[in-house]
C-alpha cells in the first residue's frame, strides 16, 4: 500500500482495542477510501454492504438485505424499513459463524458510500444510531466502519451531530490525497516511468488522486495519457469533471458557479463578491454551499494578513477542478497537444504550480528546516490599487521569522533580472508599510527547477526547488 501510514496505525488500534470502535473515514471522492478499507483487512469482513447514488430507500434496502444474504443471513425477505434492516445485521453478527479479523478476532462491519443510504423521508440515520447506541457499542470484539464522499453529510450528521451520534464516533481518518512524493511511487509501482518534472506536471492536472493516476497507461507519455483519459469521448475521465458536484451535492448547480467564479480568480474571492453573483445568491445556501465544498477540499478559506476577521477570501485550490475549468469545460480544442507551449498554458501552468506548493506547504518547511517550527500560512494583498503589490504565500513563524515566498513555474531554473530584483523590493517594502510586520522577512524562492545565481539573486534567502517538494 503506497502511503497511508498513520491511517493504517489508527486502524491497527482500533483492532487491538478492547472496547467497541466506530471510525469514520472521509475525503475527496475518487481519493482512496473504499480501497484504504478493503486493502488493510484484505476484504475479510463480517459484513460488507455499499450505498448506492441516486437510489430511492426500497432500493437501498434491497442491496442492504443481499448483502446481509451474502454473509449468511437467510431471510430473503426485503426488510420494510432501516430499523428492520439493522435489526437483521444484529442478528447476523450474533451468529457464531461469523467472520472475524484472523488476528484480533474483532469483528468488522464496513458501510461504504453511507451517506447515499440516508434517502428523502427515509429513517436511516436515527435506525443507525439506534443500532450503534443499543447493541454495537456493547458488543467489544466489534468494529463499525462507515466512509463517504459526500464529506459534508459525514461532518454535520455524524462527527459534529448533537443527537444521538454525539461522542459516539470513536475514530475519524481523514483521507487527503496523495504528495508528490508517494504519487511518484504509485506511478513507479503501476509501471509508469515520469522524471520528477513530469509528476509535477501531472499533479498540476490531476492532483494526488490516486483513482486518476491509476489510469494512466504505462506504454504513453505524460501529454498522451491526458489526451486520453480527458479529452478523447471514450476516456475514463471525459465526464468526471461533470459528474463530480453531482455525485456529492444536492442542488449542486451552486457549488459549480461557485467552483466556476473562483476558477477566474487567481488569489480567489470574497464572499461578498461571490454573492452578487445571480447563479450563486446570498443567504444560508451560499454559506452552506461554500462550507461544502471547503470540508471537500475544492476550496479554501484564507485570511487577507493584517486584515480583519471579516475579510476571508475563498480560493480554488482542487488542481483537477482548476484544470478541467481551463481546459475541458470549454473544449476548445480536442487534444492537450493543442494546448501546449500556448499563451493558455503558460497562464495556467503558473497558476498550477502554485497550487501544488499550497498543498506542499509541510515539505516546504521541511526543506527551510522549520518542520517542528509553529507556523500560520497565508496569503496577502495589497489595498492599494496603484503599485501595490501581492503574496501567494506566507509562512509566519513563531521564531520571529517570516518567509516571504515568490512561486516560479520554469521549465529552466528561474533568473532574477534587475527589474524583478526591482519588483520583489517594492513587494517587501509595500507589504512592511501596509502590515507594520515586526518580523524579520526571509524572502523565499519556490521555483519547479531552482534559482540561477547572478548578480541579482543575493536578494533572496531561501530556496525551494521542485526536488524539494518530493520531501
Amino acid at each position: 500500500m503506497i502511503g497511508r501510514k498513520k491511517e493504517q496505525i489508527i486502524l491497527r488500534n482500533c483492532l487491538e482495542s478492547p472496547r467497541a470502535e466506530f471510525v469514520v473515514v472521509y475525503g475527496r471522492r475518487r481519493v482512496g477510501k473504499t480501497f484504504l478499507i478493503k486493502e488493510y483487512f484484505n476484504n475479510s469482513f463480517a459484513f460488507y454492504a455499499t450505498g448506492i447514488s441516486n437510489a430511492k430507500t426500497k432500493e437501498q434496502l434491497k442491496i442492504f438485505n443481499g448483502s446481509l444474504m451474502e454473509y449468511g443471513f437467510s431471510d430473503k425477505k426485503q426488510p420494510k424499513d432501516w430499523y428492520e434492516a439493522f435489526t437483521r445485521l444484529k442478528q447476523l453478527l450474533l451468529n457464531e459463524n461469523v467472520r472475524r479479523d484472523p488476528v484480533s478476532g474483532k469483528k468488522v462491519v464496513f458501510l461504504d458510500e453511507l451517506p447515499w443510504m440516508d434517502t428523502v423521508r427515509s429513517d436511516f440515520k436515527s435506525a443507525l444510531e439506534y443500532f450503534w447506541n443499543s447493541f454495537a457499542s456493547t458488543q467489544n470484539d466489534l468494529l463499525l466502519i462507515v466512509c463517504g464522499s459526500a464529506t459534508s453529510w459525514i461532518i454535520n450528521n455524524l462527527l459534529g451531530d448533537r443527537g444521538g451520534f454525539y461522542n459516539r464516533i470513536t475514530r475519524q481518518i481523514h483521507l487527503f490525497p496523495f504528495t508528490l512524493k508517494e504519487c511518484e511511487d504509485l506511478y513507479r509501482l503501476n509501471g509508469v516511468q515520469m522524471t520528477r518534472q513530469q509528476v509535477i506536471e501531472s499533479y498540476m492536472v490531476f492532483g494526488g488522486i490516486p483513482y486518476y493516476l491509476n489510469c494512466f497507461d504505462k506504454r504513453l507519455s505524460l501529454a498522451q495519457n491526458i489526451d486520453e483519459l480527458l479529452f478523447k469521448e471514450n476516456g475514463q475521465l471525459y465526464y468526471e469533471y461533470d459528474m463530480l458536484l453531482k455525485s456529492l451535492f444536492k442542488n449542486y448547480e451552486r457549488h459549480a458557479a461557485i467552483i466556476d467564479a473562483l476558477a477566474q480568480s487567481k488569489c480567489g474571492m470574497q464572499r461578498t463578491d461571490l454573492a452578487k453573483i445571480e447563479k450563486i445568491g446570498d443567504g444560508e445556501p451560499l454559506t452552506k454551499a461554500l462550507n461544502e465544498l471547503e470540508q471537500s477540499g475544492f476550496i479554501r478559506k484564507y485570511k487577507n494578513y493584517a486584515k480583519a476577521k471579516s475579510k476571508f477570501y475563498f480560493q480554488l485550490i482542487d488542481p483537477f477542478m482548476n484544470f478541467c475549468f481551463k481546459f475541458i469545460k470549454k473544449r476548445d480544442y480536442g487534444s492537450w497537444m493543442s494546448y501546449i507551449n500556448t499563451p493558455s498554458y503558460f497562464s495556467w501552468s503558473g497558476n498550477a504550480f502554485e497550487l501544488v506548493c499550497l498543498l506542499h506547504v509541510d515539505q516546504i518547511k521541511n526543506a527551510l528546516g522549520i518542520s517542528g517550527v509553529e507556523t500560520m500560512e497565508y496569503a496577502w494583498r495589497s489595498s492599494k490599487k496603484e503599485n501595490g503589490a501581492q503574496i501567494d504565500l506566507l509562512i509566519d513563524r513563531k521564531d520571529g521569522v517570516m518567509n516571504v515566498c515568490e512561486i516560479k513555474y520554469t521549465l529552466l531554473p528561474f533568473e532574477i533580472d534587475s527589474k524583478y530584483e526591482l519588483e520583489l523590493k517594492n513587494k517587501l517594502a509595500v507589504f512592511m508599510s501596509e502590515t507594520n510586520c515586526n518580523k524579520a522577512l526571509h524572502l523565499t524562492m519556490v521555483s519547479a527547477n531552482g534559482l540561477k545565481h547572478n548578480a541579482h539573486s543575493g536578494i533572496v534567502q531561501n530556496e525551494i526547488s521542485g526536488e524539494d517538494l518530493f520531501s
